[in-house]
Protein backbone atom coordinates (compact mmCIF):
# COMPACT_ATOMS: atom_id res chain seq x y z
CA UNK A 1 0.00 0.00 0.00
CA UNK A 2 1.37 3.34 -0.62
CA UNK A 3 1.66 5.82 1.73
CA UNK A 4 -0.75 8.18 0.33
CA UNK A 5 -3.32 5.37 0.47
CA UNK A 6 -2.05 4.85 4.21
CA UNK A 7 -2.82 8.70 5.40
CA UNK A 8 -6.18 8.32 3.34
CA UNK A 9 -7.39 5.31 4.88
CA UNK A 10 -6.30 6.84 8.61
CA UNK A 11 -7.72 9.97 8.05
CA UNK A 12 -11.12 8.66 6.70
CA UNK A 13 -11.47 5.80 9.18
CA UNK A 14 -12.73 7.77 12.40
CA UNK A 15 -13.11 5.86 16.08
CA UNK A 16 -15.91 6.64 18.14
CA UNK A 17 -15.30 9.24 20.48
CA UNK A 18 -17.68 7.45 23.14
CA UNK A 19 -17.91 4.15 24.72
CA UNK A 20 -19.40 1.49 22.40
CA UNK A 21 -19.08 -1.77 24.41
CA UNK A 22 -22.69 -1.66 25.81
CA UNK A 23 -24.36 -1.41 21.69
CA UNK A 24 -24.80 -4.81 20.08
CA UNK A 25 -23.95 -5.12 16.75
CA UNK A 26 -26.80 -5.78 13.96
CA UNK A 27 -26.73 -9.18 13.17
CA UNK A 28 -27.01 -8.08 9.20
CA UNK A 29 -26.25 -5.25 7.25
CA UNK A 30 -28.59 -2.37 6.63
CA UNK A 31 -30.79 -2.93 4.07
CA UNK A 32 -30.07 0.73 2.66
CA UNK A 33 -33.78 1.72 0.75
CA UNK A 34 -35.55 1.26 3.86
CA UNK A 35 -34.35 1.10 7.28
CA UNK A 36 -34.05 2.29 10.98
CA UNK A 37 -30.55 3.67 12.09
CA UNK A 38 -28.89 1.29 14.11
CA UNK A 39 -27.66 2.54 17.60
CA UNK A 40 -23.84 2.75 16.15
CA UNK A 41 -25.52 4.58 12.68
CA UNK A 42 -26.92 7.09 14.78
CA UNK A 43 -24.03 7.60 16.92
CA UNK A 44 -22.09 8.12 13.87
CA UNK A 45 -24.46 10.10 12.33
CA UNK A 46 -24.16 12.17 15.45
CA UNK A 47 -20.30 12.77 15.81
CA UNK A 48 -20.68 14.22 12.17
CA UNK A 49 -23.40 16.40 12.63
CA UNK A 50 -21.23 17.87 14.90
CA UNK A 51 -18.59 18.05 13.33
CA UNK A 52 -20.73 19.58 10.32
CA UNK A 53 -21.38 22.28 12.57
CA UNK A 54 -18.22 23.06 13.96
CA UNK A 55 -16.27 22.73 11.44
CA UNK A 56 -13.98 25.55 9.76
CA UNK A 57 -11.74 23.42 7.03
CA UNK A 58 -14.10 25.14 4.44
CA UNK A 59 -17.16 26.75 3.23
CA UNK A 60 -20.52 25.63 2.20
CA UNK A 61 -23.71 27.36 2.56
CA UNK A 62 -26.39 24.92 3.93
CA UNK A 63 -28.38 27.54 4.61
CA UNK A 64 -28.90 26.68 8.17
CA UNK A 65 -26.73 30.08 8.79
CA UNK A 66 -28.89 33.40 8.41
CA UNK A 67 -26.83 35.75 5.90
CA UNK A 68 -24.28 33.44 4.80
CA UNK A 69 -22.89 34.02 1.24
CA UNK A 70 -23.49 32.21 -1.47
CA UNK A 71 -25.37 29.49 -3.15
CA UNK A 72 -27.63 27.68 -0.39
CA UNK A 73 -27.16 23.78 -1.27
CA UNK A 74 -28.31 21.09 1.07
CA UNK A 75 -26.53 18.01 1.06
CA UNK A 76 -27.07 14.01 1.94
CA UNK A 77 -24.61 12.76 4.06
CA UNK A 78 -23.44 9.05 5.03
CA UNK A 79 -21.87 7.07 7.61
CA UNK A 80 -20.87 3.53 7.49
CA UNK A 81 -20.37 1.65 10.61
CA UNK A 82 -17.14 -0.35 9.56
CA UNK A 83 -14.21 -2.75 11.47
CA UNK A 84 -11.07 -2.96 10.44
CA UNK A 85 -8.99 -5.78 10.61
CA UNK A 86 -7.67 -5.62 14.24
CA UNK A 87 -11.44 -5.69 15.03
CA UNK A 88 -11.32 -1.84 16.35
CA UNK A 89 -14.87 -0.44 15.37
CA UNK A 90 -15.25 2.99 13.54
CA UNK A 91 -17.13 4.94 11.14
CA UNK A 92 -16.32 6.43 7.32
CA UNK A 93 -17.96 9.49 6.38
CA UNK A 94 -19.36 10.67 2.57
CA UNK A 95 -21.25 13.45 1.09
CA UNK A 96 -22.90 13.14 -1.95
CA UNK A 97 -21.85 14.95 -5.26
CA UNK A 98 -19.26 17.52 -4.11
CA UNK A 99 -18.89 19.84 -1.45
CA UNK A 100 -17.91 23.38 -0.95
CA UNK A 101 -16.89 22.52 -4.76
CA UNK A 102 -14.54 19.91 -4.05
CA UNK A 103 -14.11 15.94 -4.49
CA UNK A 104 -11.58 16.10 -1.56
CA UNK A 105 -11.98 16.91 1.78
CA UNK A 106 -10.13 15.57 5.20
CA UNK A 107 -12.69 12.93 6.85
CA UNK A 108 -14.30 12.07 4.04
CA UNK A 109 -13.71 8.99 1.76
CA UNK A 110 -12.81 10.01 -2.05
CA UNK A 111 -15.28 9.42 -4.89
CA UNK A 112 -15.56 6.32 -6.12
CA UNK A 113 -14.01 8.13 -9.51
CA UNK A 114 -12.64 11.22 -9.99
CA UNK A 115 -12.77 11.97 -12.77
CA UNK A 116 -11.08 15.50 -12.29
CA UNK A 117 -7.51 14.18 -11.28
CA UNK A 118 -5.37 16.26 -12.39
CA UNK A 119 -3.39 14.55 -15.83
CA UNK A 120 -6.60 11.95 -16.17
CA UNK A 121 -8.04 11.13 -18.97
CA UNK A 122 -11.37 12.99 -18.30
CA UNK A 123 -9.35 16.39 -18.11
CA UNK A 124 -7.70 16.07 -21.23
CA UNK A 125 -10.53 15.05 -23.21
CA UNK A 126 -12.01 18.09 -21.60
CA UNK A 127 -9.36 20.49 -22.33
CA UNK A 128 -9.93 18.95 -26.26
CA UNK A 129 -14.02 19.30 -25.99
CA UNK A 130 -13.33 22.64 -24.90
CA UNK A 131 -10.92 23.81 -27.85
CA UNK A 132 -13.37 22.60 -29.90
CA UNK A 133 -16.79 24.44 -28.42
CA UNK A 134 -14.28 27.47 -28.72
CA UNK A 135 -13.56 26.50 -32.38
CA UNK A 136 -17.38 26.25 -32.80
CA UNK A 137 -18.09 29.68 -31.13
CA UNK A 138 -15.26 31.47 -33.17
CA UNK A 139 -16.39 30.04 -36.79
CA UNK A 140 -20.16 30.97 -35.64
CA UNK A 141 -19.16 34.57 -34.33
CA UNK A 142 -17.49 35.07 -37.50
CA UNK A 143 -17.98 38.27 -39.34
CA UNK A 144 -17.58 36.07 -43.02
CA UNK A 145 -20.55 33.88 -41.48
CA UNK A 146 -22.78 37.42 -40.53
CA UNK A 147 -22.05 38.98 -43.68
CA UNK A 148 -22.96 35.89 -45.79
CA UNK A 149 -26.21 35.55 -43.91
CA UNK A 150 -27.28 39.06 -44.08
CA UNK A 151 -25.85 39.13 -48.15
CA UNK A 152 -28.59 35.97 -48.28
CA UNK A 153 -31.24 38.01 -46.58
CA UNK A 154 -30.98 41.04 -48.61
CA UNK A 155 -30.69 39.28 -51.62
CA UNK A 156 -33.57 37.41 -51.08
CA UNK A 157 -35.89 40.24 -50.27
CA UNK A 158 -35.13 42.47 -53.06
CA UNK A 159 -35.56 39.29 -55.41
CA UNK A 160 -39.06 39.20 -53.34
CA UNK A 161 -39.63 43.26 -53.88
CA UNK A 162 -38.42 43.05 -57.91
CA UNK A 163 -40.06 40.20 -58.83
CA UNK A 164 -43.59 41.13 -57.27
CA UNK A 165 -43.07 44.37 -58.92
CA UNK A 166 -42.88 43.19 -62.49
CA UNK A 167 -45.07 41.06 -62.29
CA UNK A 168 -47.65 43.63 -61.20
CA UNK A 169 -46.30 45.79 -63.99
CA UNK A 170 -47.02 42.94 -66.53
CA UNK A 171 -50.57 42.69 -64.98
CA UNK A 172 -51.29 46.30 -65.88
CA UNK A 173 -49.79 46.11 -69.37
CA UNK A 174 -51.79 42.90 -70.34
CA UNK A 175 -55.02 45.11 -68.69
CA UNK A 176 -53.75 47.53 -71.78
CA UNK A 177 -53.11 45.34 -74.29
CA UNK A 178 -56.47 43.26 -73.49
CA UNK A 179 -58.34 46.89 -73.83
CA UNK A 180 -56.45 47.42 -77.62
CA UNK A 181 -57.40 44.03 -78.79
CA UNK A 182 -61.10 44.79 -77.80
CA UNK A 183 -60.95 47.96 -79.01
CA UNK A 184 -62.97 49.25 -82.00
CA UNK A 185 -60.92 48.33 -85.31
CA UNK A 186 -63.49 49.97 -88.03
CA UNK A 187 -60.72 52.49 -89.50
CA UNK A 188 -57.99 49.55 -89.92
CA UNK A 189 -57.86 47.29 -92.79
CA UNK A 190 -56.77 43.40 -91.97
CA UNK A 191 -53.27 43.86 -92.35
CA UNK A 192 -53.31 46.72 -89.96
CA UNK A 193 -55.30 44.33 -87.26
CA UNK A 194 -52.89 41.59 -88.05
CA UNK A 195 -49.78 43.47 -87.35
CA UNK A 196 -51.65 44.96 -84.22
CA UNK A 197 -51.75 41.77 -82.92
CA UNK A 198 -48.44 40.69 -83.75
CA UNK A 199 -47.15 43.56 -81.69
CA UNK A 200 -49.06 42.72 -78.79
CA UNK A 201 -47.95 39.20 -78.47
CA UNK A 202 -44.71 40.46 -79.21
CA UNK A 203 -44.66 42.52 -76.22
CA UNK A 204 -46.57 39.73 -74.07
CA UNK A 205 -43.27 37.58 -74.87
CA UNK A 206 -40.99 39.80 -73.87
CA UNK A 207 -42.54 40.80 -70.49
CA UNK A 208 -41.99 36.53 -70.09
CA UNK A 209 -38.66 36.41 -71.47
CA UNK A 210 -37.64 39.42 -68.93
CA UNK A 211 -39.70 37.30 -66.07
CA UNK A 212 -37.50 34.49 -67.11
CA UNK A 213 -34.42 36.18 -67.16
CA UNK A 214 -35.14 38.05 -63.58
CA UNK A 215 -36.36 34.75 -61.99
CA UNK A 216 -32.62 33.23 -63.21
CA UNK A 217 -30.35 36.32 -62.37
CA UNK A 218 -31.70 36.27 -58.58
CA UNK A 219 -31.41 32.55 -58.00
CA UNK A 220 -27.98 32.49 -59.92
CA UNK A 221 -27.33 35.51 -57.16
CA UNK A 222 -28.60 33.63 -54.17
CA UNK A 223 -27.62 30.17 -55.23
CA UNK A 224 -24.00 32.04 -54.73
CA UNK A 225 -24.45 33.14 -51.60
CA UNK A 226 -26.29 30.49 -50.28
CA UNK A 227 -23.53 28.14 -51.49
CA UNK A 228 -20.64 30.24 -49.43
CA UNK A 229 -22.86 30.16 -46.35
CA UNK A 230 -23.10 26.15 -46.89
CA UNK A 231 -19.09 26.16 -46.81
CA UNK A 232 -19.21 27.85 -43.71
CA UNK A 233 -22.31 26.28 -42.35
CA UNK A 234 -20.75 22.17 -42.78
CA UNK A 235 -17.33 23.47 -41.43
CA UNK A 236 -19.17 24.23 -38.54
CA UNK A 237 -21.40 21.39 -38.58
CA UNK A 238 -17.79 18.86 -39.33
CA UNK A 239 -16.72 20.48 -35.95
CA UNK A 240 -19.70 19.69 -33.82
CA UNK A 241 -20.43 16.18 -35.37
CA UNK A 242 -16.80 15.60 -34.40
CA UNK A 243 -17.08 17.07 -30.77
CA UNK A 244 -20.14 14.97 -30.25
CA UNK A 245 -18.04 11.92 -31.48
CA UNK A 246 -15.19 12.61 -28.91
CA UNK A 247 -18.07 13.51 -26.49
CA UNK A 248 -19.67 10.05 -26.97
CA UNK A 249 -16.34 8.23 -26.56
CA UNK A 250 -15.02 9.64 -23.54
CA UNK A 251 -18.60 9.36 -21.73
CA UNK A 252 -18.27 5.69 -22.68
CA UNK A 253 -14.98 5.55 -21.69
CA UNK A 254 -16.13 7.22 -18.51
CA UNK A 255 -18.53 4.57 -17.60
CA UNK A 256 -16.07 1.68 -18.39
CA UNK A 257 -13.63 3.31 -16.13
CA UNK A 258 -15.94 4.15 -13.62
CA UNK A 259 -16.08 0.91 -11.94
CA UNK A 260 -17.57 -0.93 -8.08
CA UNK A 261 -16.17 -3.12 -6.11
CA UNK A 262 -17.80 -5.74 -3.88
CA UNK A 263 -16.93 -7.77 -0.57
CA UNK A 264 -16.02 -10.46 -2.66
CA UNK A 265 -13.42 -8.54 -5.12
CA UNK A 266 -15.73 -8.52 -8.61
CA UNK A 267 -15.39 -5.23 -10.40
CA UNK A 268 -18.10 -3.84 -12.54
CA UNK A 269 -18.14 -0.85 -14.53
CA UNK A 270 -21.04 1.98 -14.36
CA UNK A 271 -21.88 0.47 -18.17
CA UNK A 272 -21.64 -3.24 -16.95
CA UNK A 273 -24.38 -2.24 -14.15
CA UNK A 274 -26.51 -0.17 -15.90
CA UNK A 275 -26.90 -1.99 -19.24
CA UNK A 276 -29.41 -4.14 -18.31
CA UNK A 277 -31.94 -1.40 -16.96
CA UNK A 278 -34.56 -0.12 -18.14
CA UNK A 279 -33.10 2.97 -19.55
CA UNK A 280 -29.48 1.29 -20.33
CA UNK A 281 -27.39 4.42 -19.89
CA UNK A 282 -26.55 5.52 -16.38
CA UNK A 283 -28.46 8.37 -14.66
CA UNK A 284 -26.70 11.92 -14.52
CA UNK A 285 -24.66 11.62 -11.19
CA UNK A 286 -24.92 7.57 -10.84
CA UNK A 287 -22.27 6.55 -8.22
CA UNK A 288 -21.36 9.91 -6.92
CA UNK A 289 -23.88 9.66 -4.00
CA UNK A 290 -22.88 8.75 -0.72
CA UNK A 291 -23.62 5.27 -0.16
CA UNK A 292 -21.58 3.70 -3.00
CA UNK A 293 -18.44 5.49 -1.93
CA UNK A 294 -18.16 4.71 1.75
CA UNK A 295 -18.44 0.94 0.54
CA UNK A 296 -15.87 1.60 -2.27
CA UNK A 297 -13.59 2.84 0.41
CA UNK A 298 -14.61 -0.12 2.96
CA UNK A 299 -13.86 -2.90 0.26
CA UNK A 300 -10.68 -1.11 -1.10
CA UNK A 301 -9.30 -1.08 2.36
CA UNK A 302 -10.50 -4.40 3.76
CA UNK A 303 -12.81 -2.73 6.10
CA UNK A 304 -15.74 -4.50 6.87
CA UNK A 305 -18.86 -3.04 6.79
CA UNK A 306 -21.70 -3.14 9.98
CA UNK A 307 -24.62 -0.58 9.62
CA UNK A 308 -24.92 2.46 7.39
CA UNK A 309 -27.46 5.61 7.66
CA UNK A 310 -27.75 8.84 5.39
CA UNK A 311 -29.09 12.21 6.20
CA UNK A 312 -29.95 15.48 4.91
CA UNK A 313 -28.22 18.27 5.72
CA UNK A 314 -29.09 21.79 5.25
CA UNK A 315 -32.12 23.49 3.35
CA UNK A 316 -34.50 21.63 1.36
CA UNK A 317 -34.61 22.09 -2.05
CA UNK A 318 -37.61 24.30 -3.98
CA UNK A 319 -38.52 20.21 -5.26
CA UNK A 320 -38.12 17.96 -2.67
CA UNK A 321 -39.16 17.15 0.67
CA UNK A 322 -35.62 17.21 2.48
CA UNK A 323 -35.65 17.53 6.53
CA UNK A 324 -32.84 18.83 8.12
CA UNK A 325 -30.94 16.40 10.72
CA UNK A 326 -33.42 13.64 9.26
CA UNK A 327 -32.43 10.10 7.81
CA UNK A 328 -33.72 8.85 4.98
CA UNK A 329 -32.99 5.69 2.43
CA UNK A 330 -30.48 5.33 -0.83
CA UNK A 331 -32.30 6.94 -4.21
CA UNK A 332 -33.31 3.94 -5.96
CA UNK A 333 -32.80 5.47 -9.49
CA UNK A 334 -29.11 6.02 -9.33
CA UNK A 335 -28.11 3.43 -6.89
CA UNK A 336 -30.21 0.59 -6.26
CA UNK A 337 -28.56 -0.94 -9.40
CA UNK A 338 -24.98 0.19 -8.20
CA UNK A 339 -26.03 -1.07 -4.67
CA UNK A 340 -26.98 -4.67 -6.03
CA UNK A 341 -23.54 -5.28 -6.83
CA UNK A 342 -21.84 -3.93 -4.14
CA UNK A 343 -23.99 -5.57 -1.50
CA UNK A 344 -23.41 -9.08 -3.47
CA UNK A 345 -22.62 -11.69 -0.82
CA UNK A 346 -23.32 -9.78 2.38
CA UNK A 347 -26.59 -10.64 4.44
CA UNK A 348 -29.25 -7.46 4.54
CA UNK A 349 -31.72 -6.60 6.32
CA UNK A 350 -35.59 -8.27 5.19
CA UNK A 351 -36.56 -6.03 2.93
CA UNK A 352 -40.24 -4.58 3.84
CA UNK A 353 -41.26 -4.60 0.57
CA UNK A 354 -41.52 -8.18 0.11
CA UNK A 355 -43.36 -8.28 3.44
CA UNK A 356 -46.72 -8.34 3.42
CA UNK A 357 -48.41 -5.67 5.39
CA UNK A 358 -51.95 -6.59 5.27
CA UNK A 359 -50.74 -10.08 7.16
CA UNK A 360 -53.60 -10.39 9.96
CA UNK A 361 -55.76 -7.48 9.01
CA UNK A 362 -59.17 -7.56 7.76
CA UNK A 363 -61.72 -4.97 5.94
CA UNK A 364 -64.38 -3.69 7.67
CA UNK A 365 -67.51 -3.30 5.81
CA UNK A 366 -69.50 0.13 6.22
CA UNK A 367 -71.94 0.27 3.67
CA UNK A 368 -73.25 -2.36 0.89
CA UNK A 369 -75.79 -3.05 -1.16
CA UNK A 370 -76.47 -4.36 -4.49
CA UNK A 371 -74.99 -2.13 -6.63
CA UNK A 372 -71.65 -1.53 -4.31
CA UNK A 373 -69.73 -1.45 -1.14
CA UNK A 374 -68.32 1.03 1.12
CA UNK A 375 -65.20 -0.48 3.02
CA UNK A 376 -62.41 0.79 5.90
CA UNK A 377 -59.51 -0.10 4.68
CA UNK A 378 -56.72 -0.26 7.10
CA UNK A 379 -53.58 1.34 7.48
CA UNK A 380 -50.54 0.00 5.64
CA UNK A 381 -52.94 -2.11 3.08
CA UNK A 382 -52.44 -2.16 -0.54
CA UNK A 383 -55.10 -0.90 -2.53
CA UNK A 384 -54.74 -2.87 -5.71
CA UNK A 385 -52.11 -5.65 -6.18
CA UNK A 386 -48.32 -4.64 -6.17
CA UNK A 387 -45.07 -5.79 -7.90
CA UNK A 388 -44.13 -8.28 -4.98
CA UNK A 389 -47.39 -8.41 -2.45
CA UNK A 390 -50.93 -9.32 -4.15
CA UNK A 391 -52.48 -9.36 -1.15
CA UNK A 392 -54.68 -5.80 -1.70
CA UNK A 393 -58.09 -4.60 -1.40
CA UNK A 394 -58.94 -5.78 -4.99
CA UNK A 395 -58.02 -9.20 -3.74
CA UNK A 396 -59.77 -9.43 -0.87
CA UNK A 397 -63.10 -8.40 -2.50
CA UNK A 398 -62.52 -10.32 -5.52
CA UNK A 399 -62.61 -13.13 -3.20
CA UNK A 400 -65.52 -12.01 -1.44
CA UNK A 401 -67.67 -11.13 -4.39
CA UNK A 402 -66.71 -13.62 -7.10
CA UNK A 403 -70.10 -12.97 -9.13
CA UNK A 404 -69.48 -9.68 -8.94
CA UNK A 405 -68.37 -7.90 -12.24
CA UNK A 406 -66.08 -4.89 -13.72
CA UNK A 407 -63.01 -3.88 -11.95
CA UNK A 408 -64.46 -3.34 -8.84
CA UNK A 409 -61.99 -0.57 -7.29
CA UNK A 410 -63.45 2.33 -7.99
CA UNK A 411 -61.01 4.58 -6.65
CA UNK A 412 -57.59 3.64 -4.40
CA UNK A 413 -56.21 5.15 -1.41
CA UNK A 414 -51.98 5.27 -0.92
CA UNK A 415 -50.48 1.62 0.96
CA UNK A 416 -50.33 3.82 4.18
CA UNK A 417 -53.48 5.57 4.28
CA UNK A 418 -56.33 4.81 6.00
CA UNK A 419 -60.29 5.42 5.34
CA UNK A 420 -63.14 4.99 3.09
CA UNK A 421 -63.13 3.26 0.12
CA UNK A 422 -65.75 2.38 -2.45
CA UNK A 423 -66.23 -0.91 -4.54
CA UNK A 424 -68.10 -1.35 -7.21
CA UNK A 425 -70.26 -4.85 -7.60
CA UNK A 426 -71.45 -4.30 -11.26
CA UNK A 427 -69.62 -2.85 -14.25
CA UNK A 428 -72.45 -0.47 -14.78
CA UNK A 429 -72.31 0.78 -11.34
CA UNK A 430 -68.43 1.23 -11.54
CA UNK A 431 -68.44 3.47 -14.67
CA UNK A 432 -71.31 5.60 -12.85
CA UNK A 433 -68.86 5.79 -9.77
CA UNK A 434 -65.83 6.46 -11.75
CA UNK A 435 -67.19 9.37 -13.85
CA UNK A 436 -68.16 11.14 -11.07
CA UNK A 437 -64.58 11.05 -9.64
CA UNK A 438 -63.69 12.21 -13.12
CA UNK A 439 -66.09 14.68 -13.02
CA UNK A 440 -65.05 16.05 -9.45
CA UNK A 441 -68.76 15.80 -8.18
CA UNK A 442 -67.36 13.39 -5.07
CA UNK A 443 -66.79 15.29 -1.73
CA UNK A 444 -63.89 13.77 0.28
CA UNK A 445 -62.63 14.50 3.74
CA UNK A 446 -59.56 13.64 4.74
CA UNK A 447 -58.19 13.99 8.27
CA UNK A 448 -54.64 13.98 9.59
CA UNK A 449 -51.77 15.42 12.22
CA UNK A 450 -49.47 17.69 11.77
CA UNK A 451 -46.20 17.16 13.40
CA UNK A 452 -45.96 20.99 13.87
CA UNK A 453 -48.41 23.93 14.80
CA UNK A 454 -50.29 25.82 12.02
CA UNK A 455 -50.91 29.35 12.92
CA UNK A 456 -53.80 30.34 9.91
CA UNK A 457 -56.94 28.42 10.33
CA UNK A 458 -57.43 27.45 6.89
CA UNK A 459 -56.00 27.68 3.17
CA UNK A 460 -55.74 26.51 -0.08
CA UNK A 461 -52.69 24.63 -1.54
CA UNK A 462 -51.76 24.63 -5.37
CA UNK A 463 -48.57 22.54 -5.78
CA UNK A 464 -47.88 20.61 -9.09
CA UNK A 465 -46.53 17.37 -8.53
CA UNK A 466 -44.50 14.57 -10.68
CA UNK A 467 -42.86 11.62 -9.92
CA UNK A 468 -39.27 11.68 -9.25
CA UNK A 469 -37.60 9.77 -11.60
CA UNK A 470 -34.73 8.99 -10.11
CA UNK A 471 -36.47 7.67 -6.63
CA UNK A 472 -39.68 6.59 -7.04
CA UNK A 473 -42.32 6.78 -5.71
CA UNK A 474 -41.53 10.00 -3.94
CA UNK A 475 -43.01 13.30 -5.47
CA UNK A 476 -41.16 16.22 -6.69
CA UNK A 477 -43.12 20.18 -6.95
CA UNK A 478 -42.60 20.92 -10.59
CA UNK A 479 -43.79 24.08 -12.27
CA UNK A 480 -42.37 22.48 -15.54
CA UNK A 481 -43.76 18.98 -16.11
CA UNK A 482 -46.25 18.39 -12.83
CA UNK A 483 -49.45 17.80 -13.09
CA UNK A 484 -51.87 20.75 -11.38
CA UNK A 485 -52.84 19.58 -7.48
CA UNK A 486 -54.98 21.21 -5.27
CA UNK A 487 -55.93 20.66 -1.83
CA UNK A 488 -58.45 22.81 0.76
CA UNK A 489 -57.33 23.01 4.47
CA UNK A 490 -59.08 23.72 7.87
CA UNK A 491 -57.62 23.34 11.67
CA UNK A 492 -59.69 21.23 13.69
CA UNK A 493 -57.22 21.36 16.86
CA UNK A 494 -53.94 22.35 18.19
CA UNK A 495 -51.48 20.77 20.57
CA UNK A 496 -48.57 21.88 21.59
CA UNK A 497 -46.61 19.21 19.02
CA UNK A 498 -48.96 18.64 16.85
CA UNK A 499 -51.87 20.31 14.80
CA UNK A 500 -55.05 18.04 13.03
CA UNK A 501 -56.44 19.30 10.26
CA UNK A 502 -59.08 18.43 7.45
CA UNK A 503 -57.73 18.13 3.98
CA UNK A 504 -60.30 18.39 1.54
CA UNK A 505 -58.59 17.60 -2.33
CA UNK A 506 -59.63 19.04 -5.58
CA UNK A 507 -57.30 16.40 -7.30
CA UNK A 508 -56.21 13.09 -6.66
CA UNK A 509 -52.36 12.97 -7.31
CA UNK A 510 -50.13 10.36 -5.89
CA UNK A 511 -49.17 11.25 -2.34
CA UNK A 512 -50.55 14.78 -2.43
CA UNK A 513 -51.88 15.26 0.75
CA UNK A 514 -48.85 14.24 1.89
CA UNK A 515 -46.18 16.54 -0.22
CA UNK A 516 -48.92 19.61 0.53
CA UNK A 517 -48.15 19.05 4.15
CA UNK A 518 -44.61 18.64 4.25
CA UNK A 519 -43.04 20.37 1.31
CA UNK A 520 -42.02 23.76 2.27
CA UNK A 521 -44.40 25.72 -0.09
CA UNK A 522 -47.32 24.28 1.47
CA UNK A 523 -48.25 23.74 5.28
CA UNK A 524 -44.02 23.34 6.46
CA UNK A 525 -45.37 20.42 8.59
CA UNK A 526 -45.16 16.80 7.75
CA UNK A 527 -48.21 14.11 8.57
CA UNK A 528 -46.94 12.21 11.48
CA UNK A 529 -45.81 9.05 10.26
CA UNK A 530 -44.36 9.75 6.68
CA UNK A 531 -41.96 7.70 6.21
CA UNK A 532 -41.32 9.42 2.85
CA UNK A 533 -41.49 13.07 3.50
CA UNK A 534 -41.26 13.37 7.44
CA UNK A 535 -40.53 10.99 10.16
CA UNK A 536 -41.31 7.28 10.42
CA UNK A 537 -44.13 6.34 13.46
CA UNK A 538 -46.28 3.51 14.16
CA UNK A 539 -48.18 4.35 11.22
CA UNK A 540 -49.23 7.31 8.93
CA UNK A 541 -51.67 9.69 10.51
CA UNK A 542 -54.25 10.33 7.48
CA UNK A 543 -57.60 8.65 7.19
CA UNK A 544 -60.60 9.13 4.34
CA UNK A 545 -62.90 9.78 7.11
CA UNK A 546 -65.69 11.32 4.80
CA UNK A 547 -67.39 10.82 1.55
CA UNK A 548 -70.49 12.15 -0.30
CA UNK A 549 -71.80 10.48 -3.35
CA UNK A 550 -74.76 10.05 -5.80
CA UNK A 551 -75.60 6.15 -5.58
CA UNK A 552 -75.44 4.85 -9.35
CA UNK A 553 -79.05 3.46 -9.11
CA UNK A 554 -80.95 5.38 -6.86
CA UNK A 555 -79.75 8.36 -7.25
CA UNK A 556 -79.81 9.09 -3.41
CA UNK A 557 -77.20 11.45 -2.33
CA UNK A 558 -74.66 9.13 0.05
CA UNK A 559 -72.82 10.32 2.91
CA UNK A 560 -70.68 8.41 5.08
CA UNK A 561 -68.11 9.12 7.64
CA UNK A 562 -66.12 6.77 9.90
CA UNK A 563 -63.27 8.37 12.47
CA UNK A 564 -59.76 7.96 12.70
CA UNK A 565 -58.56 5.84 15.06
CA UNK A 566 -55.63 8.29 16.36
Amino acid sequence: MRDDQVLMKESCFIPFNKEIEAISLPQKFTFPFYYEPHPLSLLAAQELQQYLATQSEWEHNFGIEEGQEGLIIGKMFGVLVVQNSEGQLGYLSAFSGKLAGQNHHSRFVPPVFDMLTENGFFRKEEQVLTSMHGQIEALENHGELAKLKKQLADQTTQYAGELEAYKQQIKLAKQERDLLRNAPKDSLDEEHINALHEELRKQSLNESLRLKHLNKYWKYQIAETQNLLDEKLNEIAEVKEERKSKSAALQQKLFDSYYFLNQLGHKKSLHQIFKHTTDVNPPAGAGECAAPKLLQYAFMHQLKPIAMAEFWWGQSPKSEVRVHGHFYPACKGKCEPILAHMLEGIELDENPMLINPAEGKDIDIVFEDEELVVINKPAEFLSVPGKNVQDSVYERVRIKYPEATGPLVVHRLDMSTSGLMLIAKTKESHKILQDQFINRTVKKRYVALLNGIIPEDEGVIELPLRVDLEDRPRQLVCYEYGKHAKTIWKVISRTKQHTKVHFYPITGRTHQLRVHAAHSLGLKSPIVGDDLYGQKAARLHLHAEFIEFKHPVSKEVMKIRVDADF
